[in-house]
């Protein structure tokens, strides 16, 4: 009855599954209803024998598990940080003079070349006290032709006529001495000649002292060169603050802020604007202090903006800070862009791969393979036939998904990711392929 049983059912249990006539349910059902009386022990046999086809491969041969191989190519190790991108240095743009903003003929973010106008200040005031200082440069210049032209010539004059008088006292001394010898005349009349010889040379040494302090050199002249040399430099700081009501750009670079309107009266120490000079750029990251032994000035890196992520340009280390920030754990750390595109801009932020160390035909492991990676004794799950191995291994160079196996691990090897954590040391498992990103 039994046999009869099975061998009925199976063929309608197969017409049920997948019919091949319209007649497979009406089969099922007049078996069903001939096996009444089994219909409890033939499910638990059926039961059994569907939960063994499932769960027998998992139980005997373990689970699937997917494994990935150990490999041996070129490796670069790189140390990844973001940051954004700064010019060495910027300059703060502001006034120097007090005056009412006139007029800004540049915006926020423009690019302007070195001399380009910024700001205009209202310059009327200044005109005015430039004006007045050449007029007096004017006068003192007038000065110095009327020591030369005028009163020179008439100092040499005045020296020639006391000369001439002064002569004229001395020979009537002589006569009126000898007309003294000669009884002719008393000492009064002598002495009065005398005294006229005294005033004459009295007036030419004071002709001559006149006449010198006209000359260069003299004190006239002096006074005259330093009232003039006083208009001119007051000329100048005037020129130099009707220059200051135009303010312009000290070199080429773009604007990154501006803090100032039309109408507004600026005064000297404020900041109006903030240009970023033309030339090298440069990306600022914070690197992890725990990377800081990799680093070394010169190194390469592949930087990219985070707003065109597809597009690489390269950076080189020129700077890094000897000072740990205690907050963050981090070194600043910063690249020259000799060559940088178009579209990078102030204050972007950036992303950088800085190439710190290489390997040719390293043998590499997945990075998502070790386990304990970190710690002084890292190890592996190696596949071997149908079973996970623990395998302790050695690390070199490490750098994103891939780790250089210095030993432990050869070329072709199968490990088990630390994914998979329902595979433990001697563990049963069924292998199956899966591709480990290849990025490092």
């Amino acid at each position: 009855m039994t046999r009869t049983l099975i061998a009925t059912a199976f063929p309608a249990l197969l017409d049920l599954i997948m019919p091949s006539t319209p007649t497979g349910l009406g089969r099922l059902a007049a078996w069903w209803r001939v096996a009444s009386p089994y219909r409890l022990w033939i499910a638990a046999v059926v039961g059994l024998a569907a939960l063994g086809a499932w769960a027998g491969p998992r139980l005997l041969l373990g689970p699937s598990v997917p494994i990935v191989e150990v490999i041996r190519r070129d490796f670069v190790q790189s140390v990844v940080a973001s940051g954004r991108v700064e010019a060495p240095h910027r300059v703060s743009i502001g006034a120097q003079v007090i005056g009412t903003v006139k007029r800004i003929p540049v915006a926020e973010g423009q690019v302007v070349a070195a001399g380009q106008v910024l700001v205009e200040l209202d310059a009327q005031e200044a005109r005015a006290a430039t004006a007045q200082a050449d007029l007096l440069v004017t006068q003192g210049e007038a000065r110095l032709r009327q020591l030369r032209e005028l009163q020179v010539p008439m100092a040499e004059q005045a020296v020639r006529q006391a000369q001439v008088t002064l002569d004229n006292a001395r020979a009537q001394l002589r006569r009126q001495g000898d007309l003294f010898k000669q009884g002719f005349i008393g000492q009064a009349a002598l002495d009065d000649a005398q005294k006229l010889v005294d005033l004459a040379q009295s007036q030419w040494r004071t002709a001559q002292s006149q006449l010198a302090s006209l000359r260069p050199g003299g004190s006239d002249q002096a006074l005259a060169s330093a009232a003039l040399a006083q208009a001119v430099a007051s000329a100048d700081q005037a020129r130099s603050r009707l220059r200051y009501t135009t303010i312009v750009a000290p070199v080429a670079g773009v604007l990154i802020s501006r803090d100032v309107e039309t109408g507004d009266v600026v005064q000297p120490g404020k900041t109006l604007m903030v240009l970023s000079p033309s030339g090298e750029t440069q990306l600022v990251v914070q690197i992890d202090e725990k990377n800081l032994h990799l680093l070394k000035i010169g190194q390469l890196a592949d930087a990219s903006a985070d707003a065109f992520a597809d597009a690489r340009f390269p950076a080189r280390i020129v700077f890094i800070n000897p000072g740990v920030d205690p907050q963050r754990g981090s070194v600043e750390v910063k690249l020259a862009v000799a060559q940088p595109p178009d579209y990078l801009t102030q204050d972007m932020t950036v992303s950088v791969d800085i190439r710190v160390a290489q390997r040719p035909q390293a043998v590499l492991v997945p990075s998502d393979a070790l386990h304990d990676g970190g710690s002084a004794r890292p190890w592996v799950l190696r596949v071997e036939g149908r079973h996970a191995r623990r395998q302790a291994v050695q690390i070199g160079l490490r750098g994103g998904a891939w780790s250089e196996v210095l030993g432990g691990l050869q070329p072709g090897d199968r490990v088990v990711p630390t994914s998979v954590a329902e595979v433990g040391d001697g563990a049963r498992l069924r292998a199956v392929p899966a591709t480990a990103s290849a990025s490092t």
